[in-house]
């Protein structure tokens, strides 16, 4: 479950509020509070949450949820491996213990919870802090999102302008991702900076992840040449991550940029929560450009999230002799990315226009463990660091049935990332 603790004096906003033009369809709030309750219940990713609220939609996914959760839908069957029945029910024994707990504190009714609600109280001043629920089907929900199918988000939570989002009046939107490592070099941030400049001055919005080396590069690129940039937050969008960056966010969001999740504000980013982050970045923004990444990279997920949706994907070459560029070389050899050496080259893969990561505990931020799976980190991130955790606890912090959780401990126990001990389960020193 997410823990909000708003700031009494943040500015706050109605959410997602429609625009008169372009046609939008009007979204029943009780339907966007109910995804927003599903934001807080389903991990990012989780594609049978996602195919369930296509079928049923979100109020009545919840409703059943709660009141007859073993007795699936009939009209279920047939529409999709996602829905499977096998799924659908481990699926039920994971959101569960959730759903439970996030109804007692009055989420999935057809107004916000009382967590978020300071957040995002309508008829209250609004400014560039304040916090909109989008959902599909608002004026300004993005539709690069739709390639993402029934892993896209039950919602997005955007702190800033939304219109840094969506389509123009007269054009579309155009966004251009710049990844790549924490642990940058000058030459890698050097050159990022230089992209994100001359993509600002051709209007293009520039999207990374908020981290520390090429992302904040990137950021403050487009910043200083006056450009738009978004951040895409693995946590609540009411705390900047890294804490270092957050004068850097701020700049973001108030020189008409935001910073958007999936999940609610005061959720913790966690490792798995930064894996599924990079395919909302891929599926932002018509090229992602990976500047610089060491072998095994965290900005290679983003690289091969853009390709599996057939967008263009760039990589910025380095010295063969430097470890900080494998990953790159490593995209190119394999042809997953094509070479880009500067801003002009990159907004030919976009088109016209209209048309090593650090290990846990480094301030520079968390990163996946080596060698395991999404539901393995979701486990290990669960675990206590001191003193040992229940195996029902770990599944529920982990949305994971008890089965599934207890397989997962079993290998990271073999990995050497878990340890088990009198008091349960905890990570290994």
């Amino acid at each position: 479950m997410t823990s909000a603790r708003p700031d009494a004096d943040r500015p706050v906003d109605g959410c997602g509020a429609q625009r008169p033009t372009g046609g939008a369809v009007t979204v029943d709030e009780a339907e966007r509070w109910a995804r927003a309750a599903w934001s807080a219940l389903a991990e990012p990713g989780d594609v049978v949450a996602g195919a369930l609220l296509d079928a049923l939609g979100a109020v009545e996914a919840w409703r059943w949820l709660l009141e007859a959760p073993h007795r699936p839908p009939a009209h279920l069957d047939g529409l999709g491996t996602e829905l499977a029945r096998g799924r659908l029910v481990r699926a039920i024994e994971r959101w569960t213990p959730r759903a439970a707990v996030l109804a007692a504190h009055g989420w999935g009714s057809a107004t916000p919870a009382p967590e978020v609600a300071p957040f995002v109280a309508p008829g209250t001043r609004g400014g560039p802090a304040a916090v909109h629920v989008l959902v599909p089907g608002d004026a300004r929900w993005p539709v690069g999102l739709t390639d993402l199918g029934a892993a896209a988000p039950a919602c997005l939570w955007v702190r800033g302008d939304p219109d840094a989002l969506a389509d123009g009046a007269d054009r579309p939107r155009r966004a251009v991702a710049l990844v790549g490592a924490r642990a940058a070099t000058a030459y890698g941030e050097r050159v990022v900076a230089d992209l994100a400049g001359g993509l600002a001055d051709a209007g293009v919005v520039v999207t990374s992840g908020g981290a520390y080396g090429i992302d904040a590069a990137a950021h403050r690129g487009a910043l200083v040449r006056g450009g738009r940039t978004v951040v895409v937050a693995a946590g609540g969008v009411d705390r900047a991550y890294p804490a270092g960056n957050a004068r850097l966010v701020e700049e973001a969001v108030a020189t008409g940029g935001a910073v958007i999740g999936e999940v609610p504000p005061g959720a913790l980013p966690t490792r798995s929560r930064f894996l599924q982050r990079n395919r909302l970045i891929a599926a932002l923004s018509q090229v992602t450009v990976v500047v610089e990444a060491a072998w095994r990279s965290g900005a290679l997920s983003t690289a091969h999230h853009a390709a599996r949706l057939a967008r263009p994907v760039g990589a910025v070459p380095g010295p063969v002799t430097s470890m900080a560029s494998a990953g790159c070389h490593r995209l190119l050899r394999d042809g997953v990315a094509v070479c880009v050496t500067d801003a002009a080259e990159v907004l030919e893969l976009a088109g016209p226009a209209g048309a090593a990561a650090p290990e846990p505990g480094d301030p520079r931020g968390p990163r996946p463990l080596d060698g395991v799976g999404p539901r393995e980190q979701r486990v290990h991130d669960a675990l206590g660091t001191r003193r040992g955790r229940p195996l029902e606890e770990i599944a529920r912090d982990a949305g994971l049935t008890t089965r599934e959780t207890a397989t997962a401990l079993g290998l990271l126990e073999l990995a050497g990332a878990a340890l088990r001990d009198a008091s349960g389960w905890r990570t290994h020193a």
